[in-house]
């Protein structure tokens, strides 16, 4: 067995995974409106770490050189993780996969950080700085495959330890809000005015995120912890280079592996952790995909509305709460939802509730008609 024995959550909502869950229990939200003119020349809506908060929480840790404000969300949520577990990060036997979609993207900027060397910008550096900095001694794996990268790196990591390679993997994630990433969503007029309101009838655009998320993986049971990997799958619907499948097909194909794997069937889901970004096409995908499977009276949150999508650590972050919902048997609501607006009978969860949570389904999907999936289930 893979055993979930760690989780941590830097985001602006808390610099912990139990900061985050309660702010969550009070349907807080970290976007805001952002006028910045180095970011974009006209105010949005965004999920940012203030800044002074994050170098205040980052002067406590021992360094000899400059980091990047990632890489300073990164160490800070590894350290902490690492804090939960006598697990020594030094050992041949303990892994590191880092998931990112762009990494350290703001090196593109000459002028910002002139003291940090320019290659930090490449993934394999930034994988590198990582494991250099907590002086793990294997190679870095990095995991970049759009949004679905967290799920993907999760999903790797228990491979990874069912295979033998390691005894331990830290699985960790981040992305920051940067110009050239609003720009790109600007381009796809795909960004919301106001905060996303998943799965809503007036559902309008996605709202972007920065965060940084750590899970620690182990084949050895802790006394904190009996939440296994149970199943974990990805296809490519091979739609369009942004646009989801109309049938919902990878996603439907991700979670059936999923399930296979797992060795149980969709009636054995207690509740559904949705990618849910709020943009018309995304949020309709995946209620097609959960119709199509027979889950629809299952119960399916989606947290954009709390953190904003932070891609590559979109599945990481989503994964640490639905852990803590599985910890509480207490599933979240669903901010910025109101009236269903997608085209299938959905079950979206509008009122945090008690429910057992016995076996859960992380769902995500990204560009390119990327889709993955993975169970989680208590021993």
């Amino acid at each position: 067995m893979v055993y979930f024995i760690a989780d941590n959550i830097v985001s602006p909502l808390g610099f912990s995974t139990t900061e985050n869950f309660d702010s969550l229990l009070r349907a807080n939200t970290g976007i805001r409106i952002i006028s910045d003119g180095n970011l974009y020349p006209e105010p949005f809506p965004a999920s940012m770490i203030e800044t002074d908060i994050l170098e205040k929480a980052f002067t406590g840790i021992p360094a000899e050189a400059s980091f990047t404000r990632l890489e300073k969300m990164l160490i800070l949520s590894i350290k902490d993780t690492l804090s939960k577990t006598d697990i020594d990060i030094r050992s041949e036997r303990t892994g590191i996969v880092l998931s990112t979609t762009k990494g350290n993207i703001d090196l593109l900027d000459p002028e910002k950080s002139p003291e940090i060397e320019r290659d930090r910008i490449h993934l394999w550096k930034l994988g590198r700085l990582i494991t250099d900095y907590f002086g793990n001694p294997n190679e870095p794996v990095i995991l970049s495959n759009a949004c679905i990268s967290g799920v993907l790196a999760i999903n790797l990591a228990a491979g990874l330890i069912q295979q033998g390679k390691y005894d331990h993997v830290i699985v960790t994630g981040g992305d920051i809000v940067s110009r050239f990433v609003v720009s790109g969503f600007m381009s796809f007029m795909s960004l919301s005015p106001a905060a996303c309101k998943p799965f809503d009838k007036d559902r309008d655009g996605l709202s972007l995120g920065e965060a940084a998320s750590t899970i620690i993986l182990s084949k050895h049971k802790t006394e904190q912890t009996n939440l296994i990997f149970k199943g974990g799958a990805s296809a490519n619907d091979a739609n369009h280079i942004s646009g989801p499948s109309r049938t919902g097909e990878g996603s439907f194909i991700a979670i059936k592996k999923a399930l296979a794997e797992a060795g149980i069937g969709a009636t054995s889901i207690d509740h559904i952790s949705a990618h849910g970004t709020a943009t018309v096409y995304n949020d309709e995908m995946e209620s097609i995909a959960i119709d199509r499977l027979g889950m629809n009276k299952v119960p399916v949150s989606s947290f954009k509305g709390n953190f904003g999508h932070t891609l590559g650590a979109a599945g990481l972050v989503e994964t640490a709460i639905l852990l803590t919902e599985m910890k509480c048997n207490l599933m979240i609501k669903t901010t910025g939802f109101n009236e269903l607006g997608v085209s299938r009978d959905i079950n979206v969860v509008s009122e945090t509730t008690n429910k057992a949570l016995n076996t859960c389904l992380k769902m995500a999907s990204g560009f390119g008609g990327s889709n993955a999936a993975l169970i989680i289930q208590k021993a």
